[in-house]
């Protein structure tokens, strides 16, 4: 028996997330389906990060066990072979049996990219959060400072979630405005917003709740200085919206 570490990137528009659910397509799911249709053993497919639905990975990672001993190399083709368009297999390796991709992980990183602007470009409906009305920047990298360090983030923890210890800790949150997006050869120009979070983990939903409360502050609707007494609050109602899935990716997993 051997483990092999999958690095994955998919387009989560038609998936409902990473974990496995009943009657709902899955990444998971999906990945575990090609396994079996490749190796004929039902294995268990464990990621680095349980992404929601309609959510993208540039890196996400996971790993599994298997009797194959087909090469790295093969077996990512096959399974890239099996795979539906949106999830490709971008890397296959070896690893040690005691290999976790979540509880090993040191830290990961996730980005959200917003269109600011009345209209998103065509090609970008399916990645972006559209808000129409200009966004002050400087409060909001007023606010996203405050976020760095170790804190309890039960206040941008969504509903429905186990976990015990809402203790993470942010080591940097970047406020980046972009003119343009490289897609296809081109440029796509606009007014972009790109938030950018690395972690040692995250909370359900955790990313989009910051991203929706300094969306709020960037209208004006909170003032930047609230973020303390919202995060010391420790509860939701006190944060912004949730940001939509769509403009969320999760670009890389440490070890």
């Amino acid at each position: 028996m051997r483990k092999l570490k999958l690095r994955i990137e998919y387009d989560g528009t038609a998936f409902h997330g990473w974990q496995a659910q009943k009657n709902k397509p899955a990444i998971q799911t999906v990945l575990e389906e090609s396994i079996l249709r490749l190796t004929g053993e039902n294995s268990k497919v464990i990621g680095a990060s349980r992404t929601d639905a309609g959510v993208h990975a540039f890196g996400q990672v996971a790993a599994f066990k298997t009797h194959s001993s087909l090469k790295p190399e093969t077996i990512q083709n096959a399974l890239n072979a099996l795979l539906p368009h949106d999830i490709r297999i971008t890397e296959v390796t070896d690893v040690n049996e005691a290999f976790h991709p979540r509880y090993d992980a040191v830290k990961k990183s996730y980005l959200y990219i917003i269109v600011n602007q009345r209209a998103s470009p065509a090609f970008l409906h399916r990645y972006t959060w559209t808000v129409q009305q200009k966004l002050e920047r400087a409060p909001i990298k007023e606010a996203a400072h405050v976020l760095v360090g170790t804190h309890d983030f039960s206040a941008f923890q969504g509903t429905g979630s186990g976990v015990k210890n809402p203790v993470r800790e942010i080591f940097s949150l970047s406020i980046e405005n972009l003119k343009g997006l490289n897609f296809m050869t081109t440029c796509l120009n606009g007014n972009f917003i790109k938030i950018r979070i690395e972690a040692n983990g995250f909370l359900r939903h955790m990313v989009r709740n910051i991203t929706g409360t300094l969306v709020e502050i960037g209208r004006g609707r909170i003032a930047s200085h609230q973020i303390l007494d919202i995060l010391e609050s420790r509860n939701r109602k006190c944060a912004g919206p949730t940001a939509p899935a769509c403009g969320l990716f999760l670009e890389k997993v440490t070890y």
